[in-house]
């Protein structure tokens, strides 16, 4: 029985130690910070973001375009056969004939019902609109390589936990089997430390893999291909003291969601402007001048001036279906600005209860591992004299190994609602 516990423990070890060494030759180490700029680079909603600011850009110009005379210019020549008979030479005569022209137009719009001016309201609100959400995108992408970022951190904690929890099973073996040696313990004590060894080897296997998986995770966020390791550093473990009173109400006011919730109200607002001026008559004017002719250096000119005039006066009540949208749009707009208010103060409450109860775990995890160790110390030292069994010392290893996955775990809520906290204002703590 013994030998087969050992020979499962060994070829458990055996199988973590390739599997992390194979993990190991393979990754790239990055900080929270590489990671964060990797995944802005690389993210899809944040290259449509940027995306949607250049084309907001490229509109405004548009509109100043719309203010300036439209240019065009055409040219052509051609030559024709002909072939004729001549009754006077009683002959067939071919030839070939040449034609030439070229020409200039413009055209300017006088006036357009006012669409312009509205139109260039619009198009500065949709440049607002989008830098918003743009720096709405920012932050969430942020929070999400950082929740990212953070589990693979806590992964690798576990394994090092792990490698502790096998050291101290190891030693505890020792003791058992000195003990069984010099008769003063069992083979049952031996064989649970065999056991103990076993699932702590099996453990750290689970802890392999469950790094693995978040290294991928996080590769995949920031666009490297095959795997990459967080690089752990002490500074994002620091714990904040925060004025929530003061937080709430900056959230309030330059939240990336709000704020990009009120600039999409602005938007809407003003392309529901641009409808009036559909209800208005426009006036064009267009110049032109143009020169054709059957020698290239010779060729006759003309000229044409138009001023035109029109007015839709009904157009199916297509404008009214316009405007009627634009008015929906924008109470949608509006509705939405003013749940965004309601959500980020809940999220805020939620976020805050969320940094406060992982900090006051994590203060009692590591109390309890300050008690855990000293348990196991003297418990350790019991069973050296015989006045504490095997059950004693196991129990006191699983509760020293059990505080430091907790604090492992409290710290990596911690850093999340922290992390949250700072998407939802828009700026680190």
């Amino acid at each position: 029985m013994e030998q087969r516990i050992t020979d499962r423990a060994l070829r458990l070890a055996l199988v973590a130690s390739v599997s992390a060494t194979s993990l190991l030759a393979q990754t790239r180490a990055v900080t929270l910070e590489q990671a964060v700029q990797l995944a802005l680079d690389v993210q899809p909603a944040m290259v449509q973001a940027r995306g949607q600011v250049e084309t907001a850009d490229a509109t405004k110009l548009s509109w100043y375009g719309s203010w300036l005379p439209t240019l065009s210019a055409s040219s052509s020549a051609s030559t024709n056969s002909s072939t004729r008979w001549d009754d006077r030479t009683q002959t067939t005569i071919t030839g070939s004939s040449a034609s030439y022209s070229g020409g200039i137009s413009a055209s300017l719009t006088l006036f357009d019902g006012l669409s312009r001016l509205a139109e260039g309201r619009a198009a500065n609100a949709d440049i607002e609109s989008a830098d918003a959400s743009l720096v709405n995108q920012t932050f969430q992408t942020m929070l999400q390589t950082k929740q990212t970022f953070f589990s693979a951190v806590s992964a690798e904690e576990l394994v090092r936990i792990s490698d502790t929890r096998i050291e101290r099973a190891t030693e505890q073996l020792n003791i058992a089997k000195e003990k069984l040696a010099a008769g003063t313990a069992t083979r049952s004590d031996t064989l649970r430390s065999f056991v103990e060894v076993a699932n702590a080897r099996l453990q750290r296997l689970n802890a392999v893999t469950q790094l693995a998986m978040a290294e991928a995770n996080l590769a995949q966020l920031i666009g490297v291909d095959g795997a990459v390791r967080a690089v752990r550093e002490d500074r994002l473990f620091d714990l904040v003291d925060l004025d929530t009173a003061a937080l709430r109400e900056e959230a309030l006011v330059r939240s990336p969601t709000i704020l990009a919730a009120e600039a999409a109200v602005k938007s809407a607002t003003a392309q529901f402007g641009t409808i009036y001026s559909q209800y208005l008559p426009r006036a064009s004017m267009s110049y032109s001048r143009s020169w054709s002719g059957n020698q290239w250096l010779t060729l006759n000119p003309s000229w044409s001036v138009r001023l035109g005039f029109s007015w839709t006066i009904f157009n199916g009540f297509s404008r009214e279906l316009t405007r009627t949208q634009r008015i929906i749009g924008l109470d949608n707009a509006r509705a939405q600005a003013a749940d965004a208010r309601r959500q980020a103060n809940a999220q805020l409450t939620q976020y805050l209860a969320a940094l406060a109860a992982a900090r006051t775990s994590l203060e009692i995890a590591q109390a309890n591992q300050a008690a855990s160790e000293e348990d196991l110390r003297v418990q350790r030292e019991r069973y050296r004299l015989g006045a504490a069994t095997i059950v004693d010392v196991l129990a006191s290893q699983e509760n020293l190994d059990q505080s430091e996955v907790d604090i492992v775990r409290a710290s990596l809520d911690y850093l999340v609602a922290k992390a949250q906290i700072e998407a939802l204002v828009g700026r680190e703590l």
